[in-house]
């Protein structure tokens, strides 16, 4: 087997879709016994620390596909509509495999966009 460059490696994953891409996540995760989460730092507060900061308006929400509903094929649809670059077998299997993130990071007026276009659809959404 000829030996890949890093440059070909990532030309080779700009090819994939980000569930093939998931996929192979998964498995290089389970063949090597490793993680590729980022590490979270455990913060302790110390007894008569600050309280915390007040919370800050959120500028980055995520739009979660809870359940497609009765219209499954409507919601499918228009999940195709809002993620761009889905095909129809991605737009099925995110849809089938609910809860799932549909957007993540985006602002809040695409947010609320996508939510009021998928609930109309009959989708139940939340927007975190």
């Amino acid at each position: 087997m000829a030996k890949l460059s890093t440059d070909d490696l990532l030309d080779a994953f700009k090819e994939l879709t980000l569930l093939e891409l998931s996929d192979f996540v998964k498995k290089f995760e389970e063949t090597f016994d490793v993680t590729a989460a980022a590490p979270v730092a455990a913060v302790a507060a110390a007894p008569g620390a600050a309280a915390a900061p007040a919370e800050e308006e959120k500028d980055e929400f995520d739009v979660i596909l809870e359940g497609a509903g009765d219209k499954k094929i409507q919601v499918i649809k228009v999940v195709r509509e809002v993620v761009s670059g889905l095909g129809l077998k991605e737009a099925k299997e995110l849809v089938e495999g609910a809860p799932k993130p549909i957007l993540e990071k985006v602002d809040k007026d695409a947010a609320n966009a996508a939510k009021e276009k998928l609930e109309a659809a009959g989708a139940k959404i939340s927007v975190k």
